[in-house]
This record gives C-alpha cells, structure tokens and sequence, in this order.
C-alpha cells in the first residue's frame, strides 16, 4: 500500500527549491538595480546633472499600490509592500545617495516615520527642533525632511503648522506610523519601585490611563523627546532618587539597550501618528493624493462658512481642518485644511480659485501621494 506522503516533497528537496528561487530573487534584484542606474543616466542627458529629480514621489506611491494590489499571499500585502519599499531604497541609493533631516535624537518615532517611508538606504540626520528641519532642508543640506504633524489621540503639532507659515517648503509625501509605547527600564525591576518616569509630553499624554491606573506613585517628567528619555534612563539620570524608566518605542529600547518592562502603554490601541515629507519640489498627481493649504480669512462673519462651503458643493472630502491664531492681529485665524485630490485636478483647481477671492491669503502647501504604508 502506497503512503499518501510518498507524493510530497521531502525537506531536502524543498531547502533545494528554497535555494535556486533566492538565486532566482538574487539576480533579479540585481537587474532592478543595474535598471535603476540607467534610469540614472537618461534622467542626467534629459534634464541636467543640476536639474535632475532622481527621488519621483508619486512614482514610488504607484509601485507600492501595484505590488499591493497584484499581491497574491501567503505574504501580507503591507509585509510585501515593505520589502518593495527597502528594495526602492537601496536602487535609488545607487542613482543619488539621500539625505533626511528628522526630529531627533536618534530613535526617535519621527526617525522610525523617516525609515518607513525612504527604507534604510537612506542617510538619516537628527536635527534638534522642527525649525531646524525645516532650514535644513530649506538650505540644501539635507534632500527632504520628516516632521510631526498630527496624532490620533493628541491632535495637531502646532509647532509644525507654525512652521509653514514662514517657509517656503512644499509637503511631498505623508506617512501613518502606529505609535506603540513601551515602559523602558535598566534592568528589571518590580512597578511599584518606579519613582520617576521620562518621556515626552505627548507620550505621556497618550498613556495617562494606563499610568494612573499602573504607577499612580511615579513622578512623570517631561522632555524634549523618547529617546532623549531612553538615553536619560540608560544613563541613570536621576537613579540616585530611586527607580527611572522612560515611556519610548521599539527603536529607542533598541538604541540604548533597555528592557521592555511592559508593552503597548498607549491607551488607545489605534494610536497613530502621521508625518509629513517636506521638499522644494512640486510633486505630480498619482492617482491618489492629497493637498493641503493655508487659508487666512478676512475677520467677518460666514467667512468659515464660505471657506468650506465650495468644497461641500464640489464634493471634495476636507480631512482635516485646524485653526491657529494670525500674526496678523488679534484675534484673526489661519486654517490649515488637508483635503483629497490634487491641485491639478480641474474641480480642485475651481474651488481653490473660488476660495481665493474669499481669502486674505491663501498658499497651496502641497498635492501629494497618501500614505500607503
């Protein structure tokens, strides 16, 4: 009698079949990338060795939505996209090695945002503050930078908004990072020892449930970041007073070698953070996109209303609608609004033309791709 496993495969043949598929995945990488090289060349002829863009936004948008939407499985599409994402990253480093300015210190989310969206072939530079980003980028010193802008759970970054106001940078992209917070410590110890806890303001905020209800005892300590929190930690600051630990991700614990006492803090489990891409250039429609303004409305009333009302009409989806105060006078506002579509698209077009005979000042910060990962 014939056993039923006598038709499958045994593990020597399949470690076989293994090897000459990563032989066969092997070159055809490398075939991308000697394509990508001369992607680099054609680029420099056409337009310039000084002109030339060799990072396209709205192209790489629409690579990951096609290996996503042509994905087959077993592999995860978003898991499959992230390889595809590393893959881009390492061709483009051999047309035009990348510069990204981020909020630092290192293992900071913003850093993990930057990692995410231009993958690990990139050179990756903290900078102490978002202005800071923001000139460095505006100088040429770094390609493109990562800033904050909003979280799920706290809401606007206002030093970011603030920041658009004076620069001439344009949003090129965005990026979604799930933001998990862990409580980090030197070496393992009991909860109730913990006397002092580090960490940003913001993740301190959006663990305030769990902390009251786990280390009520525990004084909490803002600052500049988690990773400067992590490294405080790391470093004992403040060990002589008792037990510290900081609140920070997976990349700061990593960074500075601590242990994770306790993960996923954050009091909402869908605790999101999304961050901007800023650049000097103009990003072309990618199908799918997304465009933010400023708009400075006269102090009048309807004036909210007849900003918003051309969008209702046009059936253009506002995503997001912030209000910060003018440096105009007291009591005038500004509105930072994200809504979908791009800035050439014709029904986009007529109401930014309609709104801005409505506004004082209306600057168009960007059309960029959504987050696709």
């Amino acid at each position: 009698m014939t056993n039923a496993n006598d038709s499958q495969p045994d593990l020597g043949q399949l470690r076989d079949e293994i090897d000459r598929i990563d032989n066969e995945v092997q070159q055809l990488i490398n075939k991308r990338a000697q394509c990508a090289q001369q992607v680099a060349e054609v680029k420099k002829e056409i337009e310039g060795s000084d002109d030339v863009l060799f990072y396209r936004p709205e192209r790489e948008a629409q690579v990951l939505r096609s290996v996503m939407a042509r994905n087959e499985g077993p592999v995860d599409d978003e898991e499959m996209a992230r390889i595809f994402r590393e893959i881009m990253s390492i061709c483009l480093a051999l047309e035009h090695p990348m510069k990204i300015a981020f909020l630092g210190p290192e293992g900071t989310f913003t850093q993990s945002a930057a990692l995410k969206h231009f993958g690990h072939s990139v050179t990756s530079v903290p900078m102490t503050s978002i202005d800071e980003v923001f000139r460095e980028v505006e100088s040429g010193a770094a390609n493109y930078g990562v800033v904050p802008v909003e979280n799920s759970t706290e809401g606007m970054v206002n030093s970011t908004l603030d920041s658009f106001m004076h620069s001439s940078l344009k949003i090129c992209g965005e990026v979604e990072l799930r933001i998990h917070q862990n409580l980090l410590v030197k070496e393992i110890v009991a909860p109730e020892k913990i006397t002092r806890i580090y960490s940003h303001e913001q993740s301190l905020a959006q663990c305030r449930q769990w902390l009251n209800a786990n280390l009520p005892q525990a004084e909490r300590v803002s600052v500049s970041s988690n990773a400067e929190a992590a490294r405080m930690v790391a470093e004992g600051v403040g060990a002589e007073d008792g037990v510290v630990a900081a609140i920070a991700g997976d990349m700061a614990a990593e960074l500075y070698q601590l242990i994770r006492l306790t993960e996923k803090l954050e009091d909402q489990p869908d605790n999101t953070t999304r961050f901007l891409i800023i650049g000097n250039q103009t990003v072309p429609a990618s199908g799918c996109d997304k465009t933010s303004v400023i708009a400075a409305t006269r102090n009048k009333p309807g004036a909210l209303y007849q900003l918003l009302e051309p969008f209702q009409r046009e059936n253009i989806s506002l995503t997001r609608v912030e209000t910060r105060p003018s440096e105009s006078g007291t009591w005038a506002y500004v509105f930072f609004m994200d809504f979908e579509g791009h800035s050439d698209d014709a029904t986009v077009r007529k109401v930014l033309e309609e709104i801005s005979d409505e506004t004082v000042e209306l600057k168009l910060l960007g059309s960029y791709p959504k987050a696709v990962l």
